[in-house]
């Protein structure tokens, strides 16, 4: 549903939201924790800072940092940058003539079926912060990495 580049944005997110909420963090620490190759991690990270998600610094010293509190960035605002909404307005199946949230006169047969899920989904990744997440991970003593 989501790509791999839109998790492992997700993933790098809550990394810096648990571990680098005053210093910079470097992307090869964060590459290494993820297990995520750090050309690509790097290009998803740029992307973020493009879009004012993270704070960027280049340099010996830099590194990556969240632009704004945890609690303030949802899983949608991730999604949005780097996915876009198409998920939440195209069809299931691909066809034309239908959209998942828009009542036209020829829907496809998933239509019906998968527009409760898709505004459900909407809801959860609008209401879903990085912080709950964090806090989440924090609680369980889980880890972020593979």
């Amino acid at each position: 549903m989501l790509s791999n580049t839109c998790k492992y944005a997700i993933r790098a997110v809550i990394y810096l939201a648990l571990h680098g909420t005053e210093k910079k963090i470097g992307i090869k620490e964060i590459s290494k924790e993820l297990e995520i190759p750090t050309p690509f991690l790097g290009k998803i990270l740029q992307q973020l800072a493009k879009n004012k998600m993270l704070l960027s610094t280049k340099g010996p010293n830099g590194g990556f940092l969240l632009a704004k509190p945890a609690k303030e960035i949802t899983l949608l605002n991730i999604i949005e940058i780097i996915d876009g909404l198409d998920l939440f307005n195209e069809c299931l199946i691909g066809m034309s003539t239908c959209s998942a949230n828009a009542h036209k006169n020829v829907q496809c047969p998933t239509h019906h079926k998968y527009l409760p899920i898709s505004i459900k989904l909407y809801e959860l990744f609008n209401t879903e912060t990085i912080q709950m997440l964090a806090d989440e991970i924090k609680a369980s003593g889980g880890k972020i990495g593979l």
